[in-house]
């Protein structure tokens, strides 16, 4: 089986797993079917690159319950359409066969899913401090967006494999396939500040790794430094998000700490009232 091949059903289960329920992935026989059939093997150009965009997750867009039945939460439901939209332009990149063009492909739709997470973050979180990043995440990276989409106007794909195509390929899958588990787990926390952080965390250390992958096997020097940017940019942002989960929780545990102390110290009290208590 080729990586293409590989990625694609992982990525038809991702699909699926999030909009059933963000929680674990699962493919029917007809799904996998139907991917198979539909995406081209690594050595031959589709006759159209939105030809694997439109098939893929296509008939679970419209989903809105959770497997156990009960209805999805607005925010998982926006944030499902957004890793669903940003999965499906991502595979793409496994249909490319010239480094540079599949990492430009690859990040265009990992920077319009960061957007997409973002502004769901400016509409449901609360936080200052993780609604700014939103908003930073939102400027920066819709100018690399912009850049990304001039740059591949005029850089086509390379007819033919090149001698590293599978190598970058497989690099990529790897890289997406951590990324995409620990972002399921991270929008289906509860609390909208903290699925935001937890979902954008492993979404931005994806795109460092997917950078690593450009300095690697790249040649253009316009990508390999937007490669070197993205990872200057991001690794900061990646570290304020994991000291603000730390403290949020720790506050947050020291909180719940403290209200089931007092609520033990409130029974305790009742208890102590009715055995001193004189009967009537």
């Amino acid at each position: 089986m080729t990586v293409l091949h590989r990625f694609a059903l992982f990525a038809s289960s991702v699909s699926a797993a999030l909009l059933l329920s963000a929680c674990q992935p699962k493919a029917n026989d007809s799904e996998v079917n139907a991917v198979q059939d539909d995406v081209p093997v690594t050595t031959e150009q589709p006759e159209s690159h939105d030809e694997i965009d439109a098939h893929a997750g296509h008939d679970m867009m419209n989903a809105d319950t959770a497997a156990d039945g009960t209805l999805m939460t607005d925010i998982l439901k926006d944030y499902t359409k957004s890793m669903t939209d940003m999965n499906n332009e991502m595979m793409m990149v496994m249909a490319y066969n010239d480094p540079d063009t599949a990492f430009a492909k690859g990040m265009l739709g990992h920077h319009r899913g960061a957007v997409d997470m973002a502004k769901i973050q400016l509409k449901y979180g609360t936080d200052e401090t993780m609604r700014q990043l939103a908003q930073d995440i939102i400027d920066s990276q819709q100018l690399e967006i912009d850049i990304m989409n001039k740059w591949l106007a005029s850089h086509p794909d390379s007819p033919k494999p090149k001698p590293n195509t599978e190598a970058m390929q497989q690099a990529y899958a790897k890289g997406m396939d951590a990324m995409h588990a620990d972002m399921m787990a991270g929008i289906s926390d509860p609390l909208p500040d903290m699925a935001f952080a937890r979902g954008m965390l492993p979404h931005h250390r994806g795109a460092v790794d997917m950078a690593k992958v450009q300095l690697q096997y790249g040649t253009d020097k316009e990508m390999l430094k937007l490669a070197q940017d993205i990872i200057d940019a991001q690794q900061p942002e990646i570290e304020l998000m994991q000291d603000w989960i730390t403290r949020t929780s720790s506050a947050e545990a020291a909180s719940n700490a403290v209200d089931k102390e007092n609520s033990a110290n409130a029974k305790e009290s009742v208890e102590i009232d009715k055995t001193t208590k004189p009967n009537a």
